[in-house]
Parts: structure tokens; C-alpha cells; sequence
């Protein structure tokens, strides 16, 4: 524990917060910039004499729960509340699991590439998000029960009746592998998830393929930069993939995208007007 630069710490990100941040009113009579002691104290329900001796560098050590109180008073990023966690010598606690809360940016991001396929994935395959030329080139994910809306669930549990895995895309066999290697770190990182939990013992009681490319213990995939798409009504369409890792969320944004001047690029365009309106067909 640096009890110095926690101290500095503190004081520092308190000045930063101007009252009006947490709903107080401003006032005439401040002396100093920012949040007073006992306000930031009262908001991480700690006593003023306990928050006066961290700000002193002369405070005990704080516990995990006084370090949560803190980081949500000063309004913490969650870069910085791992760098409090640090600086007070109690590493944060792992999140319970992966974040299925996609930012506003992101969700607006989606709906600006009108002319790309674009879907946002949990650390666990959980499609979250996803725009309307998704919705046309895939599935309308907004007729599927929340649990249905799994990559890897669908891939090994859910094949089509020819055989084909999710959607007819030309590297099923690649996705199952590759997302089985990065479900097991999903799975080593959020230990205590019951989605994450349910999930692996679903597909082992439900998939030996899955069971056999489990026990093997891989965690490198290289992911797949093209991809054809066997669509019901337009037939084979290849697109490229793109991926975005959303770090603090532990998210990817999958962008499908047809190379300009090919017939996929126009059946990505009849599918933009078309949609999801005879989208029914058996898959």
C-alpha cells in the first residue's frame, strides 16, 4: 500500500467533481474546488475521520468494500478504479461476468453502416446488438429467446437441416474451433458466471465435438477475415470480417462487408430494402 500517492490520489480526483455532478447544490461558500471531505465520506458511507486520514496518508488499509464506496463516490472510471485498487494494495475483485451492457456510441455505430452487417458479441458469443442488414443477412435476432441468441450455442447444438452450421457460412468448421478455444478463456476469466457456467455444461452434455475440442485445453485462435454466407433466398454471399475489441467491455463489433463492384456487394444492397420481410424460409 502506497499510503502518498493514495492519499494524492483521493484529493485529486475529489477536486475534479464539482457538487452540481452529484446533484448538490453549488453554493456561494466553498473554499475548496470540488467536493468537500465529508461529502465524498457520506457518499461512500465511511466515517469523515476515516476519509481525513486516507487524504492524510496516515489511514489504515482500506478493505475491498471501502474501495468500492470510494471509486463509486469519485465517480471512477474503471481504469481508475483499478489504479485505486492498486495504489491500496488490494487488487480489484474479478467481474462476476462478461458486461452485456453495449455502450450508446456503439449502438449508434451500428445503425451508421447502413451498408455493413454489423453485430456486437459478449466475451461468451451472446449476440447483444445487431443492425437490420444482421437481421436479413442472419436471422431476426429479435424473434429469438434471449438464450437463443448465442454464436456458439447455435453453431453446435442448433445445425441446419443440411448439415451446415450457422447460417451456411463457408469456415463453420474454423468458428467451432475458434470459438471454443476463446469460450475457455471466457470461461477461466468469469468463473462464477451462471450464463457461462450453463452455457459449457449445455454444449458438453449436448455436443461431443464440443466435448472432444474442450478437453484439448487450446486458447489461440486466429479469426477469420473472409467468409461466405450460404443465404436461404440469395444464395452464397462473401463478405469480409471485420472485428472490433471493446476492451472495457470485453466486446466485439463484427462488421460483414461485400467488396464494392461484386454480386455480393448487390445482394448486401437487395437485402438492405428487402430486410427481414420473407426472412421465414427454413434455415
Amino acid at each position: 500500500m502506497d499510503r502518498q500517492k493514495l492519499a494524492d490520489f483521493l484529493r485529486n480526483r475529489r477536486e475534479r467533481i464539482t457538487p452540481a455532478d452529484i446533484g448538490l447544490p453549488v453554493g456561494t461558500r466553498r473554499r475548496t474546488p470540488g467536493l468537500r471531505r465529508e461529502e465524498v465520506a457520506q457518499l461512500a458511507y465511511i466515517s469523515v475521520e476515516y476519509y481525513t486520514r486516507l487524504e492524510q496518508a496516515r489511514g489504515p488499509h482500506p478493505s475491498r468494500e471501502v474501495l468500492t464506496g470510494l471509486a463509486r463516490a469519485l465517480r471512477l472510471s474503471d481504469a481508475e478504479r483499478d489504479h485505486l485498487h492498486q495504489l491500496a494494495g488490494t487488487p480489484p475483485a474479478p467481474p462476476p461476468g462478461p458486461s452485456r451492457v453495449v455502450h450508446p456510441s456503439i449502438l449508434d455505430l451500428l445503425q451508421r453502416l447502413p451498408q455493413a452487417a454489423a453485430i456486437v458479441t459478449s466475451a461468451d458469443y451472446e449476440i447483444l446488438a445487431w443492425n437490420d442488414l444482421a437481421a436479413a443477412l442472419l436471422e431476426d435476432f429479435s424473434a429469438l429467446a434471449r438464450r437463443d441468441r448465442n454464436l456458439i450455442r447455435r453453431s453446435f447444438l442448433h445445425r441446419r437441416q443440411d448439415g451446415k452450421r450457422l447460417y451456411g457460412v463457408s469456415d463453420g468448421d474454423e468458428f467451432a474451433r475458434t470459438s471454443a478455444q476463446n469460450l475457455r478463456v471466457a470461461a477461466a476469466r468469469y468463473p462464477h458466471d451462471p450464463r457461462v457456467i450453463s452455457l459449457v455444461a449445455d454444449l458438453l452434455a449436448g455436443s461431443r465435438e464440443f466435448a472432444e475440442l474442450w478437453e484439448s485445453h487450446d486458447v489461440t485462435a486466429v479469426p477469420t477475415l473472409c467468409r461466405t454466407f450460404e443465404h436461404p433466398l440469395m444464395g452464397p454471399i462473401a463478405v469480409n470480417c471485420d472485428i472490433l475489441d471493446i476492451t472495457d467491455r470485453d466486446q466485439r463489433v463484427i462488421i460483414y462487408t461485400a467488396t464494392p463492384g461484386t454480386p455480393a456487394e448487390e445482394a448486401m444492397r437487395l437485402l438492405s430494402v428487402v430486410g427481414t420481410q420473407r426472412m421465414d424460409a427454413a434455415l
